[in-house]
């Protein structure tokens, strides 16, 4: 049963839905958003701001989409407890019954401005960051986990695998979203009681775990092989990757979406860390007063951020200097962008760059043209998908970031077009949908998609009201 679902949902299943459009769609949108008494976990900060915002569209299947997605993860993912008297949720991916570390942060991360108006979402959000604690105490080479400990189908995985984990993709990005959610949470709240004796064990894990995928003295502890026909599922060089040369850079065996990598040296996710590391400086600084281990994730970061500059800026013979996807440090380079975030047109959302920096520009155009093989265009949408689920898939994803990351009224606006005209119906974002029929679509339950709808809307409602005020 694990097998079936975890293929249909996450890895090459395409399935079909079909939506008619009738007299009733005409005069009111389904109720999709589960009732009141079937919901998880229920927010008043949360209820209250949908309702404001829902006032302010004009649209009404904008306002349909927003009401439905905004609290998808709250209504269906979340799952709160109190264990040894500490606050502890977790937090499935929607059609997947297990928790990534980077799909959890991504999911509860729109909800962190309305903490001060709601106690029990500020007590839910510190249960995800101790359950993330727990989770790299269990093994921090792991990308997935299970609630408690029910094993999983990837059991027969080449890796160290135990009951508690789901998965064991070694994936860069993971550890870098937990520092990024708990310095986000203190920062919005000032509590910094979560950075206990445990939080600091496993932040030590990290670093740790950091430096011993830099490979400075050898390949480090971490293999990862599976019997399997997608070959994106498996990793070359007998688990250990494709050779590379010692650079500063961090390898990640797998991307943002689970593939694998081809060059170890996942440039967004090596962005990332350096972002991610600098910001538990800051934490070790100035509330844990850990000067020796703050100037110790200083040094890293900068190590990290010169061999980007020197390994991960190529010159592109039609867009300039630009980040390549992927390097080894060999002089080879992968030219291309995926849709997952971390990704090259992230790299502001993440707070690496600005949006006007020069060489993320030159990128910014290249990922969003013909010159990316994984950007599509086609008849109702266009955007960056992946290798995860083949050609011609768009995902939404893409094209909310597009929107998040850029400066232009117009190109916001047009990016809510597609999203609007591409959701089949459902009244939910999607993993992927095909350019040319979007009733093709990959994932009809797939939360951070979700949310990070919610998050965009937000932030059209912040800088582009009038946006709100248009039907389209």
């Amino acid at each position: 049963m694990l097998f079936r679902q975890y293929v249909y949902a996450r890895c090459i299943c395409i399935a079909t839905f079909t939506f008619v459009a009738g007299a009733a769609f005409s005069q009111a949108f389904p109720a999709v958003r589960v009732a009141p008494s079937e919901r998880n976990f229920q927010s008043i900060a949360i209820d209250s701001t949908i309702h404001a915002v829902q006032g302010r569209i004009a649209d009404k299947e904008l306002a349909w989409l927003f009401y439905s997605c905004f609290p998808n993860t709250l209504d269906r993912t979340v799952s709160f407890s109190v264990a040894d008297g500490r606050p502890d949720t977790f937090v499935i991916t929607g059609d997947i019954h297990a928790m990534w570390l980077r799909d959890c942060t991504a999911q509860v991360w729109p909800y962190l401005p309305f903490v001060s108006k709601d106690v029990r979402l500020k007590e839910l959000i510190a249960g995800v960051i101790n359950r993330q604690v727990r989770s790299i105490l269990i093994d921090p080479y792991a990308n997935a986990f299970n609630k408690d400990r029910e094993g999983s189908y990837w059991e027969s995985d080449v890796t160290e695998m135990k009951p508690e984990l789901h998965e064991r993709k070694w994936e860069l990005d993971g550890l870098c979203y937990v520092i990024r959610l708990s310095h986000e949470y203190w920062k919005v709240t000032g509590d910094a009681s979560l950075f206990d004796a445990r939080w600091q064990e496993a932040m030590s894990l990290v670093v740790k775990t950091f430096k011993e995928q830099q490979r400075l003295s050898g390949p480090g502890p971490y293999r990862f092989l599976r019997k399997t026909t997608n070959p994106t599922d498996t990793q070359f060089g007998n688990g250990y990757g494709n050779p590379v040369r010692t650079t500063g850079l961090i390898c990640s065996m797998f991307r943002p979406s689970d593939d694998a990598t081809i060059y170890p040296y996942l440039i967004p996710s090596n962005c990332f860390a350096v972002v991610a590391l600098k910001q538990l400086a800051e934490i070790q600084r100035l509330v844990l007063k850990n000067v020796a281990f703050a100037n110790e994730c200083v040094a890293l970061a900068n190590v990290v951020d010169g061999a980007i500059k020197q390994y991960g800026i190529v010159n592109h013979p039609k867009y300039g200097k630009i980040y390549a996807f992927e390097v080894d440090g060999y002089g080879n380079y992968l030219m291309m962008d995926d849709a997952n975030v971390p990704s090259l047109l992230a790299l502001p959302y993440l707070g690496y760059v600005s949006t006007s920096d020069k060489v993320y520009q030159n990128t910014r155009k290249f990922v969003w043209s013909d010159d990316n093989p994984y950007f599509y265009r086609g008849k109702f949408a266009e955007g960056i998908g992946g290798p995860h689920v083949g050609a011609d898939m768009i995902w939404p994803m893409s094209i909310i970031m597009r929107a998040l990351t850029s400066n232009s009224k117009s190109e916001v606006e047009h990016c809510l077009v597609m999203l609007k005209r591409t959701h089949a119906g459902t009244g939910f974002m999607h993993e992927s949908f095909h350019k040319d029929n979007p009733n093709k679509f990959t994932r009809a339950w797939f939360a951070w998609a979700n949310t990070l709808f919610g998050e965009l809307m937000l932030r059209v409602d912040r800088d582009y009201p009038d946006l709100l005020a248009k039907i389209y």
